[in-house]
């Protein structure tokens, strides 16, 4: 007889507690507009690109808005020596013309909490592939991990959180 006396309210408490985390609001939100703004890239090869994450519902997206070299360099194999960058490796031809220069790159993303993006895609203008990506910021890095199938046959890249450059915004 006695443990049933106990265990009933042990129970409700259980289920008030619960009921209480369930309803109530976290103390502290979870940002998903935190990872909105300029990204400095890692170089590719082709030097640095600044990206920048913006929002769209609830949708991340960034599209690259400053090059650090924007013209192709003078030995240049395909005949492009001084000219702006363009999307020309695209599987698309008709996409190919395109600058990189306001060319969007990541896309599709949504907040999963945790400090966590994911269900998005990655363009690499240097292969013309788009990967599924998911992207985690710690502090001012972002971690970009592009795969393919599953994250781990994949290669992450850090990404610096940074000022816009006001002389090569893309015109809209």
């Amino acid at each position: 007889m006695r443990r049933h006396i106990l265990v009933a309210p042990v129970l409700g408490i259980i289920l008030v507690t619960a009921l209480i985390l369930v309803i109530a609001p976290p103390a502290i939100a979870d940002d998903g507009d935190a990872i909105l703004g300029t990204w400095l890239t890692a170089d590719d090869g082709n030097g640095r690109a600044k990206v920048e994450v913006t929002k769209t519902n609830d949708r991340y997206s960034g599209q690259i808005i400053w090059l650090e070299r924007p013209t192709y360099p003078a030995d240049d194999d395909r005949g492009m020596a001084g000219k702006k960058r363009i999307d020309r490796e695209n599987p698309d031809s008709s996409l190919r013309t395109r600058p990189i220069i306001g060319l969007p790159i990541v896309e599709g993303f949504s907040y999963q909490g945790d400090n966590l993006w994911a269900d998005g895609t990655i363009y690499d203008p240097n292969n013309g592939k788009t990967y599924k990506c998911k992207m985690r910021l710690e502090g001012n890095v972002l971690n970009v991990r592009g795969y393919i199938g599953f994250s781990f046959i994949g290669r992450t890249t850090t990404w610096e959180r940074t000022e816009a450059p006001e002389e090569t915004r893309p015109q809209t």
